[in-house]
């Protein structure tokens, strides 16, 4: 399976299948379609302890990637995201916690092959790839999804 979904966290109900779907749908879009992803989720504490230890920075943060890719395997990365933080922004946006898991899972998976947000104009090209890749099955995304990201 392409993508692998450990919950391990229980604040947050998550519909896992929806994930893994989140995650086949961008590693297609990146041209990763045989790909696999490891997804974490987690909460607000485990997330700040990773992003303390692997970035140096003492704050929570709503995702973190981790390319892991070597020659001849499969596996793409791991990407870990906080529930409580996809739980805050989702109400904060007025959207279902769903479609700002569907985002961020999106958002780790660009990183993972290259993608950068730190820059404005870099963090510009990224947030309209994940409107391509999130509206690419015709659905529609409300603009305000992307409102007020974290900038790590």
């Amino acid at each position: 399976m392409p993508a692998a979904v450990a919950d391990r966290q229980r604040r947050v109900p998550l519909d896992v299948s929806r994930l893994t779907r989140a995650a086949d749908t961008a590693l297609a879009a990146v041209g990763r379609a045989g790909g696999a992803v490891e997804i974490d989720i987690v909460d607000d504490g485990e997330i700040r302890r990773l992003n303390t230890r692997h970035r140096g920075v003492r704050r929570r943060t709503d995702v973190l990637s981790f390319p892991l890719e070597a020659p001849g395997s499969m596996l793409v990365g791991q990407v870990v995201i906080s529930a409580d933080a996809a739980r805050r922004q989702a109400r904060r946006l007025g959207v279902p916690v769903a479609l700002e898991m569907d985002l961020l899972i999106t958002h780790g998976v660009l990183h993972l092959v290259g993608w950068d947000d730190r820059d404005p104009v870099e963090a510009d090209l990224m947030h309209r790839r994940e409107r391509e890749i999130l509206t690419s099955s015709g659905r529609r995304v409300p603009e305000r999804l992307w409102a007020g990201l974290l900038v790590s």
